[in-house]
């Protein structure tokens, strides 16, 4: 009997309390739950995108080496100023004077062979011409035979003499390329600008690149007075970019300075992809990059190359436009009517459904779910093109309290004291 009275007695305690929490959580929700709101307002929006990259100069040389040889020579360090014409290094020119010498040579004996062969021919005309004077007083005293081996004489001593004066032509273009080979050991500076990269110290070798192997860089020269950032914009974003946008660019070198650009250039091929070679549909789909160059306006006087850097490129902007946070648009499923549902809409998980955004809006204390259109993304607030009006009350805020939020529950402001009902 005692245990039965006790068993009813723990039913009724479990009954009470049950209905003391129903009551509360009804309590609870009659009051509203905690939100920040904000006036829906005009704002000017600027839509970017971020991306990272590095700095350039718009134009440099990689110099090597045409000759091989040993630098005896590095007037330059790297950072140096340099002028057109200023001489960089030398090569030890021996070996290449050696070949000079034997160039020089070569065309002196050679123009002494054309001498030799121009005496030769005119000797053999002169004997034609004696042969033919002597045939001409007595016809009879000069053989046939004779004077045609005198003409015979006289072409093989022409032809000799043409080869010789090949052979000059060919030993004088010998000497210029042994010459050209000579100058060549001291390498000068094709443009001006500034060392930026020197790979080579006095007493290397410098080593002539072949068909396979490519020869050593010596140093590099930029023209600092352009610089660009060269940037890999994900492929998302790429559609937006046009040549003409302007940015805003900052350097870690730099902090705290933000220096202005505009894009030059957009990528047409993928960055790290072999043009003409797509994936094939065994290929793991991956997100690619494509690059983007944009030119830094007043740069500043010691910029390097291959400096980071990471830009945000002004993409669209809106003046004075019904704006709402970002953290105040949602996402919601909404039910397609029969025969309504768009080839182009983004369906749910079931068929009939669409996916829509939109706001919570402030009234008489509830929140009530307002489908937008939406326009620009800026950095904080969304263009609104449909939905809401300057003036309405938006929910924005908590972002968790926002995605929890059904259409038509009630709400209190943040800081607002509650009455009664705990």
């Amino acid at each position: 009997m005692w245990r039965r009275k006790k068993l009813a007695f723990g039913l009724g305690g479990g009954v009470v309390l049950l209905l003391v929490a129903v009551v509360g959580i009804q309590g609870s929700r009659e009051v509203g739950v905690e939100v920040r709101v904000e006036e829906v307002r005009e704002r000017n929006l600027t839509s970017t995108i971020t991306a990272t990259g590095m700095v350039r100069a718009r134009r440099q040389v990689n110099i090597s080496s045409d000759e091989m040889g040993r630098v005896v020579e590095l007037p330059v360090e790297e950072g140096d100023d340099v002028e057109v014409g200023e001489v960089l290094l030398r090569l030890d020119p021996a070996q290449i004077q050696a070949s000079v010498a034997r160039s020089q040579a070569a065309l002196s004996q050679a123009e002494v062979q054309v001498s030799r062969e121009e005496a030769a021919l005119l000797q053999a005309r002169r004997e034609r011409e004696r042969l033919e004077a002597m045939q001409a007083m007595n016809p009879g005293m000069i053989s046939g035979q004779s004077l045609e081996d005198a003409e015979t004489q006289v072409g093989v001593q022409t032809s000799l003499h043409q080869a010789a004066i090949h052979n000059v032509e060919q030993a004088r273009a010998n000497l210029q390329e042994a010459q050209d080979r000579l100058s060549r050991t001291t390498v000068r500076a094709p443009m001006s600008g500034r060392i930026t990269r020197l790979n080579i110290e006095e007493g290397e070798m410098a080593v002539v690149g072949t068909m396979n192997n490519p020869g050593s860089l010596l140093l590099t020269i930029s023209d600092l007075s352009v610089v660009e950032a060269v940037l890999a914009v994900d492929e998302a974003d790429i559609p937006r970019v046009s040549v003409g946008d302007s940015a805003v660019v900052e350097l870690d070198a730099y902090p705290g300075r933000s220096l202005a650009g505009h894009v030059v250039k957009t990528g047409q091929s993928a960055i790290g992809t072999n043009p003409g070679q797509g994936r094939s549909p065994s290929q793991e789909r991956t997100s690619v990059d494509y690059e983007v160059v944009l030119t830094l306006l007043d740069p500043p006087e010691l910029l390097r190359p291959d400096l980071s850097a990471m830009a945000e490129i002004i993409v669209d902007s809106r003046t004075r436009v019904p704006a709402v946070p970002i953290i105040s648009v949602g996402i919601r499923d909404r039910e397609l009517d029969e025969g309504t549902e768009d080839e182009n809409s983004e369906l749910g998980e079931g068929e009939g459904l669409e996916v829509e955004e939109g706001v919570f809006v402030l009234r008489d204390g509830r929140a009530v779910w307002q489908p937008v259109e939406l326009g620009i993304t800026g950095r904080e607030y969304f263009e609104v093109l449909s939905g809401v009006l300057v003036g309405d009350t938006v929910v924005s805020g908590p972002y968790q309290t926002v995605r929890e939020l059904e259409d038509g529950d009630p709400v209190r402001l943040a800081g607002t004291a509650t009455s009664g009902t705990r």
